[in-house]
């Protein structure tokens, strides 16, 4: 196995030079995992992949999932790839998309546990705009002080779609808030306990209030650890080139995406590795 790695943060991140010839090698797939463990994102600097490699990629590193298949763009491209983007020509909802360019996690409002990570492939850049940002939720809970550790412990975060949704549209129909209405309202902790012993803030976008305590206290409270979380020390902003792959750790990193126009052409073709490790 021949592969270099650079860190982009002290705590946070790392670049990794591989020939992709090797990513099925088993040597490499598990540096690789190693690497998202302890690094949160993986950046593979224009690698060009086509769907095939990367969906055989996706498949060494874990069992494969698709939790988009109903919305514009789950079916567009190969089974199992989902193709990003707000060409109307594809993606007649932009809202679902538009809604990534707030601080998020992927799949907590699904009826499976979180997705263990995304990967993702520039396909066609944004002129302007459509940086990826990553935040680290474990380093942000870690550097808490013990006190607000102890004040969160045990707080419970209702969470749902309808909280995206409502950055992005004004006045949705009654349509929207029928479609908006589908996937689960769920309830999370605030802390996720991982088995590792580690552990993370569930927070984001669709974090809509904490249970039993008054509304505008709650969300005050998920807005101020969202400002921590994507602090310098725990943010990573990607600009993309084509050809690049960006892997993350999504059940302990938050993401949107930067704005960009929806006539840009900006294409991202997305895999997801299923999530193996409820959310308790």
């Amino acid at each position: 196995m021949s592969m270099r790695v650079e860190h982009l943060k002290p705590q946070f991140g790392s670049i990794v030079h591989v020939d992709k010839s090797a990513l099925l090698d088993a040597d490499t797939v598990a540096r690789c995992l190693e690497l998202l463990e302890e690094r949160g994102v993986l950046v593979f600097p224009r690698i060009d992949l086509s769907d095939a490699q990367q969906l055989a990629f996706t498949d060494r590193l874990g069992t494969r999932v698709n939790y988009t298949r109903s919305v514009p763009g789950g079916t567009a491209a190969e089974a199992d790839v989902y193709k990003i983007t707000l060409d109307p020509q594809i993606n007649n909802q932009p809202e679902y998309v538009q809604g990534t360019f707030f601080w998020h996690m992927d799949g907590l409002n699904s009826d499976i546990p979180p997705p263990k990570a995304t990967v993702l492939s520039g396909r066609r850049i944004a002129r302007r705009g459509g940086q990826t940002e990553f935040a680290s939720t474990y380093l942000a809970y870690e550097s808490l002080p013990e006190e607000e550790k102890a004040e969160m412990s045990g707080l419970r975060v209702v969470h749902s779609l309808m909280s995206s949704m409502r950055r992005v549209v004004d006045d949705p129909t009654e349509e929207d808030l029928q479609r908006w209405s589908q996937p689960p309202i769920k309830e999370h902790p605030l802390v996720w306990n991982r088995r590792s012993g580690r552990k993370s803030l569930i927070i984001g976008s669709s974090a809509d209030h904490v249970v039993g305590m008054p509304l505008p206290d709650g969300r005050a409270l998920l807005a101020r650890l969202v400002e921590w979380a994507a602090q310098p020390d725990f943010h990573y902003k990607h600009d993309w080139q084509e050809g690049d792959l960006v892997i993350w750790d999504n059940t302990g990193t938050l993401h949107r995406v930067r704005p960009y126009q929806r006539d840009s052409g900006r294409t991202m073709h997305r895999t997801t590795i299923a999530g193996d490790e409820a959310v308790n």
